[in-house]
């Protein structure tokens, strides 16, 4: 039987009632037997019988135990059967299926039981569960959307699982970067001649291992290597900037940093930045409050431009129109600060900063700062106050975006007032 495994890495096996493997072959098509319905679960087409399929079918279900689960019946709970089962309905035909938390979502099966059974005797999923997580639901189902997909929502057992996952690709980086920190290596320029080190090459690699062990069904996007993942989408993308501030980095001042974001459906779930010199990290997660060192933060309140620090990482990073604009902002905040790249904006979450305005950032560079910035209330858009979106595949190009970051909304406003970008 092919081998399956959930999203976290865990075991996975699929059978049907008298034990015959169900073997899972692709992704997003299932392969009934010859003359059963197609359908496509990530896409529009729905193979059904009797108007029923089997994502109509499944009930989600919490892990209550330290050992495996089951479910008999949409809200019957089995705590002792050792796995997860789910009756299909006399005439339904099992044709697609979609599990949160497991990273496959079609099978034909292979079993010696005749196809036209299966869709009364119950299909049992068998997996190991990890220790310590809360129980908040082993799947869960969203039916209600306009073309009748169902698709897959986070929660917040999810979402500690990435953040756990999140801290060890920090840790990974950290020990290779300060290894090289104020230590002679070579440097050398890419294409667009910013500097890259062996330290930043290293380093990523190094968090795409811990990645890649934990979450085999998630892609990655990294600054030096860009898309890895063997699928040209996926629901899960992470995107890593092992040393923000490169030039701060090679010139031995702590003030770069590592930069971690989780995409779901192309939008950033979970954010971390971490200065690992200085043993500082921010996490911002999807509906949480932003933490350092485990420690809630917030911005602080400033509600005229003319009171405001402003940071940007250099004047001279700016030109042409954008240069005029940052000037207009420049020139009516209190004090205009430079150098710090991303720790500007974890100072900002921090709240020891009002502002930052720069120009020419990639996806990578910002993306992580998004959940941190809001989770501490802060506001992060372009420069006409539209919200930041990138979606990552193999064909994606990392262009520049224009990004102001503000602790305050109302100074947040007059800065898109003073910027007046129109392109």
């Amino acid at each position: 039987m092919a081998e399956l495994r959930d999203t976290h890495g865990n075991p996975v096996q699929l059978t049907d009632e008298y034990g015959n493997p169900v073997h899972v072959s692709g992704v997003g098509t299932t392969v009934p037997p010859a003359g059963a319905a197609t359908a496509t679960v990530f896409g529009i087409d729905r193979a059904t019988h009797g108007g029923r399929t089997v994502a109509d079918m499944i009930a989600a279900e919490p892990r209550m135990t330290d050992g495996p689960v089951a479910v008999d019946q949409p809200t019957h709970h089995n705590r002792e059967s050792g796995e997860l089962r789910r009756s299909g309905s006399s005439g339904s035909i099992l044709s697609q299926f979609l599990f949160h938390n497991l990273a496959f979502s079609s099978f034909n099966s292979n079993s010696s039981v005749p196809y036209s059974t299966l869709s009364s005797p119950p299909l049992r999923l068998s997996f190991p569960l990890r220790h310590g997580f809360a129980s908040t639901g082993v799947m869960a189902f969203n039916s209600n959307l306009s073309n009748g997909v169902s698709t897959l929502s986070v929660n917040e057992q999810e979402l500690n699982r990435f953040t756990e996952v999140g801290h060890k690709v920090a840790d990974a980086a950290g020990e290779v970067i300060r290894k090289y920190f104020r230590k002679k290596f070579e440097i050398l320029d890419k294409d667009d001649f910013s500097p890259v080190t062996i330290a930043d090459q290293t380093a990523e690699e190094s968090m795409v291992s811990i990645l890649l062990e934990n979450f085999p069904a998630h892609a990655i996007f990294g600054e030096e290597k860009g898309w890895r993942y063997k699928e040209k989408s996926a629901d899960y993308v992470w995107v890593l900037d092992p040393i923000d501030g490169t030039k701060s980095f090679i010139t031995g001042k702590p003030l770069f940093g590592t930069l971690i974001a989780l995409l779901q459906n192309g939008k950033p779930i979970l954010g971390i930045i971490d200065q690992p010199v200085l043993g500082e990290r921010w996490i911002g997660i999807s509906g949480k409050r932003t933490t350092l060192n485990g420690q809630e933060v917030s911005t602080r309140t400033c509600a005229e431009l003319s009171q405001a620090y402003m940071y940007t990482t250099s004047p001279h990073l700016f030109s042409g129109d954008a240069e005029e604009a940052f000037i207009r902002v420049r020139s009516k905040v209190k004090i205009p600060l430079y150098g710090c790249d991303c720790y500007a904006y974890a100072l900002l979450a921090s709240g020891f900063v009002d502002l930052v305005v720069e120009s020419g950032l990639k996806p990578y560079d910002f993306l992580a700062l998004i959940p941190v910035i809001e989770g501490a209330g802060g506001v992060i858009t372009d420069w006409k106050g539209d919200q930041l979106c990138w979606e990552a595949s193999p064909l994606s190009t990392a262009r520049s975006f224009n990004v102001v970051a503000a602790g305050d909304k109302e100074i947040h406003q007059q800065a898109l007032d003073s910027l007046q970008w129109k392109c």
